[in-house]
């Protein structure tokens, strides 16, 4: 049973998580590039994810995704698909709905590859809709291998220059290590029995708070309108009471006069 959730000073504790199989760029097309889409058609479960070079001002330029990563269990390619482009057989494989591909944010991420060149995504699952039903509340991929894995997954990388005209070694264990370790979590919630959210636990710490408040203020107005009805409700019987008892009186005068 996984936990809701993953504090981040638990997650710097954990060890290092890292893909330790062959990992390959690709930038053209050629003998290598056959190679992996050789590998990885004969999955069945893929790690997905995709990386583009960060914006830190506002008149900079967003190029759309210059890497997309695909990894299996021993081998994980890199695909510059800003130089190699997204050709026919990468988009088939995206569009097999055969070959599972397990991401986070999977939506965006295959939204940014369609803009590159179009296809019909099938087979993605994301994990950030699914872990839910295994009862965590977490999202990112951080909290998440934390929390599934029991590891620590780095991100020094993540906003480095995914552009560049040579990754670093660093860049290339990190994309890797994103894509392998969201089918390493995919494999192991399979492998585990589910413990769904209720409604009341899939909401953030604030945002239950804020529920909870809002919740306590509609009772108490609730119960202030009944105090008032009752109030209300006894001020006329009162009146009817002494409505009562002045025809009562009035009659008794009359039958006496």
């Amino acid at each position: 049973m996984f936990r809701i959730s993953v504090a981040p000073e638990e997650i710097e504790k954990l060890p290092l998580g890292t893909f330790s199989g062959e990992i390959k760029v690709i930038d053209k097309p050629g003998i290598d590039y056959e190679r992996a889409i050789f590998y990885l058609r004969r999955q069945t479960i893929l790690g997905f994810d995709t990386e583009s070079r960060p914006v830190f001002s506002q008149g900079q330029r967003n190029n759309g995704v210059a890497l997309l990563q695909l990894s299996g269990p021993k081998r994980a390619y890199l695909f510059r698909v800003q130089k190699l482009g997204m050709r026919r057989s990468l988009c088939n494989l995206l569009a097999n709905g055969s070959i599972l591909k397990i991401g986070a944010a999977a939506l965006d991420d295959v939204h940014g590859l369609q803009r590159i060149h179009g296809f019909k995504a099938a087979g993605f699952i994301d994990l950030q809709k699914i872990a839910w039903e295994w009862g965590i509340r977490d999202k990112s991929v951080k909290k998440l291998a934390a929390n599934i894995l029991g590891c620590r997954i780095s991100k020094a990388q993540q906003l480095s220059n995914w552009e560049a005209e040579t990754l670093t070694e660093a860049q290339c264990r990190y994309a890797a290590t994103d894509a392998w370790v969201c089918r390493e979590m995919y494999i192991k919630l399979l492998a585990s029995e589910k413990h769904p959210l209720t409604p009341e636990e899939m909401l953030p710490p604030q945002d239950r708070l804020a529920q909870e408040a809002a919740q306590a203020r509609k009772e108490a107005a609730r119960e202030q309108q009944l105090q008032q009805q009752k109030e209300s409700s006894k001020h006329r019987r009162h009146r009817r009471k002494k409505k009562k008892q002045a025809n009562d009186k009035a009659d008794t005068q009359e039958g006496q006069g």
